[in-house]
Order: C-alpha cells, then sequence, then structure tokens
C-alpha cells in the first residue's frame, strides 16, 4: 500500500503544536473494503481522503471505538435523553436538500474560528460526502421539523463484522443547551445496535484537548494504543 505525508502545519486541538497526516495514496476499485481495514489501525476519512495523524513528536491523538452491545449510558447521559425524549430520529441512506441550511446555520453560529468558516455548499458537500463509500444519516426531528444531522460511514470490516464511524454531526444552534451533540452519539450507538453493527467508531481522543474529552464519556470504550485496542471501563456519573 503507497501512503503520502503532509507538510507540517498547525495542529487543529493542541495550541504551539504542529502536526502532520499520513495519507493513503492508493487508488483501488474497492476502497470502502480497504476503509474497513485501515480505519482498525487509526484511520479516518475527510471526504474522498483517507488519513490519519502522523506527528513525529507527539502521540495524542488516540483513536477511539464504543462496541455498542456493551453500552449502557451514565446517569448524565439518561438525564440527556430524558431532556430530548420528545424527539424522534429515523436512518437516511439520501442526503436531503434541508441539510445544508441547517449545517449552515450551526457552523455560522458556534464555529466561526473554525477551519470550516465560513460555510459553503462546495465546501459542505467535499467534506461529508464520500464517492467510494456514500453516508448514511442519522436525523434528528422535532415533529415535522429536521433538527440535528449525524453524518455516519457505514463500513464493512471483514466478513463477519460492521461498524459504524461518526463523521461529523450538526444541529440547530438553540437547542446546544440540550447536550445535542451527546444525545446524536447516543442515537448512532442505538441504530447501530438496531442495525447489528459491532462498534461505533468516534475519531480521536485528545486527552489534553477539553472539546475532544466529551468521547471519554461514553463507556466501555476501546482505545488504540501500538496497533491494540484497550478496553476502558469505570463507573461514571
Amino acid at each position: 500500500m503507497k501512503f503520502g505525508l503532509t507538510q507540517s502545519f498547525a495542529c487543529s486541538y493542541l495550541p504551539q503544536k504542529n502536526e502532520q497526516l499520513l495519507v493513503f495514496a492508493e487508488t483501488e476499485q474497492d476502497l470502502s473494503y480497504r476503509y474497513g481495514q485501515l480505519i482498525q489501525a487509526g484511520f479516518r476519512r475527510s471526504g474522498d481522503q483517507i488519513y490519519r495523524p502522523h506527528c513525529p513528536t507527539c502521540d495524542a491523538c488516540q483513536s477511539i471505538r464504543i462496541p455498542v452491545a456493551e453500552f449502557t449510558p451514565s446517569r448524565s447521559q439518561r438525564r440527556v435523553l430524558k431532556r430530548n425524549s420528545h424527539l424522534t430520529t429515523r436512518l437516511s441512506r439520501t442526503p436531503a436538500e434541508s441539510y445544508y441550511p441547517l449545517y449552515e446555520r450551526y457552523i455560522n453560529a458556534r464555529h466561526t474560528d473554525g477551519s470550516m468558516y465560513p460555510p459553503s455548499r462546495e465546501q459542505f458537500d467535499s467534506f461529508i460526502l464520500c464517492q467510494w463509500n456514500p453516508p448514511v444519516f442519522i436525523e434528528a426531528w422535532d415533529g415535522d421539523t429536521l433538527v440535528a444531522v449525524a453524518v455516519t460511514d457505514d463500513i464493512t470490516m471483514d466478513e463477519n463484522q460492521r461498524a459504524f464511524s461518526a463523521l461529523y454531526t450538526f444541529f440547530a444552534p438553540e437547542l446546544a443547551a440540550a447536550s445535542m451533540g451527546t444525545w446524536m452519539i447516543m442515537q448512532q450507538i442505538m441504530h447501530g445496535q438496531s442495525e447489528d453493527r459491532q462498534y461505533l467508531y468516534l475519531g480521536y481522543q485528545i486527552d489534553d484537548c477539553t472539546k475532544m474529552n466529551y468521547k471519554s464519556k461514553f463507556l466501555p470504550h476501546e482505545r488504540l494504543f501500538d496497533m491494540k485496542w484497550q478496553k476502558f471501563s469505570s463507573k461514571r456519573a
């Protein structure tokens, strides 16, 4: 397999640090199958590109995944479920035109300091969509109003295992106090259970980055150390 290494650039998560990415550079007919192997080795996708961090002096990014059959919500997560019990979700395999306006509102309200600002339809499509493995979309509805979307990759890991991978979630900004990010992860877990998926991949856990630490609160979970998945499980509030 061929890989390329990007130039060093400012880290998006840890101030005063730089990052590099290892990028999968093969052109294969069945990239979706290859991605099922690579995600187990810590890779992610953005658009059609498959990558993982490859920083010579830092190993803060740890791939994290949830064994969905084993997950039990904590007390605080149960409160989030109760708070949003009036919402319903459904899984769609076709992107809707209503997604982008919601995404635009979300970015403009919550991420004006990030790389996705200002939002555009071209940027949205190039980030979210994928030619070789179209994502599924877990939609959240308040009656007839779309209030959140979790863009989720559906991955075949091998002949016996399949997984979901959480790519990105956006929601109506006025619902921020309802812990929608946490709630949408639990919806992806629940849909993963009903679809007989073994894992929900959450990307990278970075212990020193406050805005990423919500991922570690989903237990049990597994993290990738030295190319081995290790389980974390403990009581929590």
